[in-house]
């Protein structure tokens, strides 16, 4: 992508109608446009950097034997009344309307109901079973108060995968697998070190759920935190006896502010009764299919990473889900011969699939040099009349700012 090219502008002073970090830097660097109140369009570069984030999601569940398929948003209510979930005491953020022909319609918030419907023209045996289903899908949600940028949102992009297993072990197999999956997403994105597994109520299906949490002094949730064993407890079930339960120590927790950017929990046959999903056991006998929920919003972990890794200058993205690799400034200054090399280098790269943004704006260094920084792409590579004689490209790291001069072969390696 040549810079001179990309339609997006980067801004020198924040919003201000946002008060998030996230929401602050994603607009100014031009990654993301607010449309309305928990509302944003991804501009080009913020694509690149949600793909890459939803790929990485996908390889993950995948891994663990995940089909992926995508739900209709369009949700009657017929399932969902059998549930009790239609009315708004239930679920409180529908988004609802009328057919024309003056029937009601939601916009879903979730789809465990929709999902189970399905199965059962697919589900009859014991033998059809175990299936892990999961979709990346525009969720809606009609929160009262939206805020802090990409963290809390009405419109936004789930990554929602739903087990469906023969008995109460054959699920626990797999919940304990999707734990490890997930911890290899947030490995992956540049979050592990600060995101730990949370322990939340599980409601009437399990002793507990497992949510994600990354600290953050942009976060919502409190959690006591066990840095050696790298676990949490959720405020909401902080006790003596489940401290006692947990084997933790109060004087080993630390208080601290946290991010959910993921969770797990058991549903066990609550929509499989409600909705008539049973198969036939190796005897013949009927039984309820014991179902799971696991969830992860793209967008959000997004938010998160720019909350979490960004400095005084901009983002600073994880080389895994970067818009681009590295950020080509051309400083030839009318210098032609400076110029012709630096459109080479840029082929080069290109041919080598590296992934590259070429700065070919007629603009001054400093303000080039400014908008690295406010984009966060991981190496800044300059190209100018000083480093020709020297025969090097320099190279600036954006995590930490060390400033390298390498030969031209050394810059394909990075």
């Amino acid at each position: 992508m040549r810079q001179s090219k990309l339609f997006t502008k980067t801004r020198r002073e924040a919003p201000t109608d946002e008060v998030s970090k996230n929401a602050k830097l994603l607009i100014r660097a031009g990654y993301i446009a607010k449309e309305m109140a928990g509302v944003y369009s991804f501009l080009p570069l913020g694509l690149r950097v949600l793909n890459k984030v939803m790929d990485i999601i996908r390889e993950e569940m995948n891994a663990v034997g995940g089909q992926e398929l995508r739900l209709s948003a369009l949700q009657e209510p017929s399932a969902w009344a059998k549930t009790g979930r239609w009315q708004d005491d239930a679920i409180d953020v529908w988004f609802k309307t009328k057919l024309k022909n003056g029937n009601d319609i939601g916009l879903a918030t979730t789809h465990e109901e929709p999902l189970t419907v399905i199965m059962k023209q697919h589900i009859a045996s014991y033998k059809d079973l175990p299936v892990y289903a999961y979709q990346i899908q525009t969720k809606f949600r009609n929160e009262l108060r939206a805020k802090s940028g990409l963290l809390r949102v009405r419109e936004f992009i789930m990554k929602d995968m739903y087990s469906f297993s023969r008995d109460d072990a054959e699920h626990e197999k797999f919940y304990e697998k999707s734990k490890s999956a997930y911890k290899n997403v947030f490995d992956r994105v540049g979050l592990g070190d600060r995101t730990y597994i949370t322990f939340a109520s599980g409601g009437s299906f399990s002793k507990y759920s497992h949510e994600f949490q990354t600290i953050s002094e942009a976060g919502e949730d409190i959690i006591y935190v066990d840095k050696e064993k790298h676990i949490a407890v959720n405020k909401e079930v902080y006790t003596d006896d489940v401290l006692k339960d947990l084997n933790l120590k109060k004087k080993e927790l630390s208080l601290k502010k946290a991010i959910e950017v993921g969770n797990i929990f058991s549903l066990g046959t609550r929509f499989s009764e409600a909705l008539g999903l049973s198969y036939k056991d190796k005897k013949g006998e009927d039984r309820l299919v014991v179902m799971g929920s696991y969830g992860i919003g793209p967008e959000r972990v997004m938010g998160t990473v720019v909350e979490v890794l960004s400095d005084g200058k901009g983002i600073v993205w994880p080389e895994s889900i970067a818009p681009f690799r590295i950020h080509l400034i051309d400083l030839s200054s009318g210098n032609k011969k400076v110029r012709d090399y630096a459109e080479e280098l840029y082929e080069d790269l290109l041919q080598e699939k590296i992934e590259v943004l070429f700065d070919d704006r007629d603009v001054r260094a400093g303000e080039k040099f400014a908008d690295a920084d406010l984009i966060g792409i991981p190496y800044r590579a300059v190209v100018s009349e000083k480093t020709m004689e020297e025969g090097k490209i320099e190279v600036v790291d954006r995590k930490n700012g060390k400033t390298r001069m390498l030969a031209e072969a050394q810059l394909y390696s990075l």
